[in-house]
């Protein structure tokens, strides 16, 4: 036989327990949706900065140093894809059949005379912004991408551009992550008067080049590597190579072919911080 004997102290002891729990209980909905709120406004941002060694401007032959900073962040909880060197600043707004889709920014260099003596009597290239989308399919997740990104100039009137890319990742160990993959570039007329063109005032007060009118199309063929070291939760370093071969009227216009080179190759460094922003 089972028998149970009882006290109010037992009672009252089981009461309160009871009270206890189903107050917890309750509170679970709470707790869950403020630890939701707290990871939605938790941002995992990394700032970087980078030193590169290449042409001194698109179709220069002539090579020197410049520096850029370098921008990423993702909410806490979110799945953070790899990246290559090459990807400019972007936000995957949503996915569809597995395609990621997002807005995208990035930063354009420029050119004058004080690259290269011989543009004298050439219209400068300012350094530009540009702002598009982007969208990105991993046919093997974090390991084989294919990425696209379509970005129009800001201000200047300085054109659009299309950048097609496939990338292989391979983790190395806990710490190391390679990366490599081949690349693709066109351009629109505008762009490629720009940075390739040149009007037949502009070759009479050169003397040395003749006028050129560049069309829009591909642009150039490449090939992108890199190798990034994580030293820590915090801290990580990258070296990459980023070959391209300007074609079509980007190497035929005399700038390329007369002045400079239609093979393009950049090396380049990048050191970057993580940290938490809470809002």
């Amino acid at each position: 036989m089972f028998s149970v004997k009882t006290s109010f102290a037992s009672v009252s002891a089981l009461a309160g327990i009871a009270l206890l729990a189903t107050s917890a209980i309750g509170a679970l909905p709470a707790l869950a949706q403020e630890a939701t709120k707290s990871s939605s406004s938790t941002w995992i941002v990394t700032l970087g900065g980078t030193v590169e060694y290449g042409p001194s401007y698109e179709g220069s032959k002539h090579l020197s140093f410049s520096g850029m900073p370098s921008f990423d962040f993702h909410r806490l909880g979110e799945t953070q894809d790899y990246s290559a060197p090459d990807d400019n600043i972007d936000y995957s707004l949503f996915e569809v059949g597995g395609i990621e889709v997002g807005p995208v920014v990035g930063l354009r260099g420029g050119r004058s005379a004080f690259d290269d003596s011989s543009l004298n009597g050439l219209h400068r290239v300012h350094w530009n912004f540009d702002a598009g989308a982007f969208a990105q399919y991993w046919p093997m997740e974090n390991q084989l991408r294919l990425r696209a990104e379509t970005r129009q100039a800001l201000w200047g009137g300085d054109g659009l551009v299309a950048d097609l890319s496939l990338d292989w990742f391979q983790p190395v160990g806990d710490s190391w992550l390679l990366s490599a993959g081949p690349r693709m570039s066109l351009a629109n007329s505008t762009y490629m008067r720009s940075n390739f063109g040149i009007s037949a005032s502009e070759a009479v007060k050169n003397g040395q080049l003749d006028a050129f009118d560049a069309s829009g199309g591909l642009k150039s063929v490449g090939f992108t590597v890199a190798a990034t070291y994580t030293i820590s939760p915090a801290w990580s370093v990258q070296v990459y190579d980023k070959y391209s071969r300007l074609v079509s009227d980007a190497a035929d216009s005399p700038i390329t072919s007369q002045i400079g080179s239609p093979n393009q190759n950049v090396i380049g460094f990048t050191l970057n911080r993580t940290f938490d922003i809470r809002f």
